[in-house]
This record gives C-alpha cells, structure tokens and sequence, in this order.
C-alpha cells in the first residue's frame, strides 16, 4: 500500500522471494512496477468499493500510505482494515510506516518508543489515529502488526538542494531544534525485516544514529555540494519567510533512541549517519 518511493525500493528483495502486489491508483503507474517485477492492483483508499477485491489476497500487508491531507483521522487506514477483515483469510502480518511526529515536541530530549505520544499538529494527529487503529486490529484479529516511526526520509534524490539554492533560512543556532533522520534505502530494508522479526503489536523508531540539529544538517548538505549555507535567523524573524508547514519542522525537537531497532530487527544501517548518506550521493552524482 502506497507504491511510492520507499516501497520501490523493498521491490528488489521482495520480488525475488514473492509474488507482489502493489496497489495503485493511477494506470500510469503501473508499468513501472511491472517492470521491477511487481503485478500492479488498481484500487483506491479513499474508494472503499474498489478495495473489496483486497479481502484474502495477502499473506503480509506493506502499508506505506499516507493518511488524507486533511481531518484529524485517517479514514483510509479504517477502510483498507475494513477490507482486509472482510474476507475468510486474514494476513499473517503487517508493516505500518508512521512518523516521529507522534511524539510532538519533546524539547531536544532523547526519546524512546515507550514516550506517549503527544501529536500536536493535525498532520501527525492523522498517523497516531492510524497507528491506534492498526495496533487494534492486530489485537482483534491476531494478525501481526508492526509499526516503523520514521523521521526525515533522504537519499541522493531526496535531499534540499533546491532550498538551499533559493537561500531559505534556517534557525539560528540557540532556536535550533534537533532533527532525526533516516536513508530510504535503510527504510526499506527495515520495513522487510520488521515483517519476519518484529513481534506482534511492536513499535519502532526507524531512525538513523545521527545527532544532529536542523541548521546543522543543511550546512552538511550545503558543504558536500559546495553551495552555500543558508542565511540563520532568530525564530521570530524566520515566520515571515517560511511556509507553516516548514515551520511545524521547526517547532518540534527530538533526538531519537533506535536501540531496539537494532537490537530486535537485528538491524545493521548501510548508512549510520548523515555523513554516510551524502558521500553515497556524492560518489552516485559523479
């Protein structure tokens, strides 16, 4: 579910070992997965009609959807539960890709899966209201479940250069919020390991070891592309320049405890550190 970017990257694993399915909304898409080896499935999350033909057909659920852009829960996860339930086979397991952002603004403190969550934007209200109603089902159900909270997702296309080519400001440093990362390559393998290792109604912080603050991370970014930093500004003079998205990023602070991740999953990261992922893109772009 959600056969975007992360999900492309599970197909080369996955299609070796199993016969896939990825949902798709647009025909477009299709053709692509085909060609990674996947059989592409037309349905919609937002259509429950079209999401009938989903009872029974998995022995493991991917689901990498986003809740809608809008409301304070997220429907499409109650439909798609509604669908998977409705037939005489349920799925062994299944792998939820969240977000950190449940966790809300925890003042730069260190932050382990046992923190409550504490969602402040409707944004993130959304995925908690996904996770309560995944984590539910499995305990109905007895399927399976897992849930991955990853952070900031980058990869060598996956990376603010443009930003940093228009000069959008960052914080300065004593506003700076920590932020918390992890490379889409290492996401999905985490997503494939979490479907055989993780126990049922488990929760992981799927986040690399970087200790980073905000600001710190583009000045990284800016010096391996030989761009300039960007211009820090005092967190009430920064309002002005940034969408409120961006600067809901910016309100929240967490640095991110992912022992489990690898003590559980036995999970080795192929890139550890910001450091790691952006000599990766460097060696890619040349």
């Amino acid at each position: 579910m959600g056969s975007g970017d992360v999900a492309a990257r599970c197909l080369p694993w996955l299609t070796r070992r199993f016969r896939v399915l990825a949902l798709v909304r647009s025909p477009e898409a299709a053709p692509a997965l085909r060609a990674a080896g996947a059989l592409a499935l037309h349905a919609d999350l937002d259509d429950r009609r079209s999401l009938r033909r989903l009872a029974g057909l998995a022995d493991i659920v991917l689901h990498f959807a986003p809740p809608p852009a809008q409301g304070s829960g997220d429907p499409r996860m109650k439909r798609l539960l509604a669908a998977l339930g409705a037939g005489g086979s349920l799925p062994q397991g299944l792998v939820y890709i969240s977000t950190t952002g449940v966790y809300g603004d925890c003042e730069g403190a260190q932050v382990s899966e046992t923190r409550p969550c504490n969602a402040r934007s409707a944004r993130a209200l959304r995925r908690v209201d996904a996770e309560r109603r995944v984590r539910a089902f499995g305990r109905r159900s007895g399927v399976r479940v897992s849930v991955l909270r990853a952070p900031g997702i980058y990869a060598a296309d996956r990376l603010p250069l443009e930003r940093l080519r228009r000069g959008d400001p960052v914080l300065s440093a004593q506003d700076d919020v920590y932020t918390n990362h992890i490379h889409a390559e290492d996401l999905a393998r985490l997503a494939c390991l979490a479907m055989f290792r993780a126990p049922a109604g488990r929760v992981y912080n799927a986040s690399d070891d970087s200790d980073l603050k905000m600001g710190d991370y583009f000045d990284a970014v800016a010096d391996a592309f030989a761009l300039p930093r960007p211009p820090r500004l005092a967190r009430a003079d920064i309002v002005q320049r940034l969408s409120p998205l961006t600067l809901s990023f910016m309100s929240e602070s967490r640095r991110l405890d992912n022992r489990r991740l690898k003590q559980e999953l036995c999970a080795t990261l192929s890139y550890p550190t910001i450091a790691h992922g952006l000599e990766d893109a460097l060696a890619r772009r040349a």
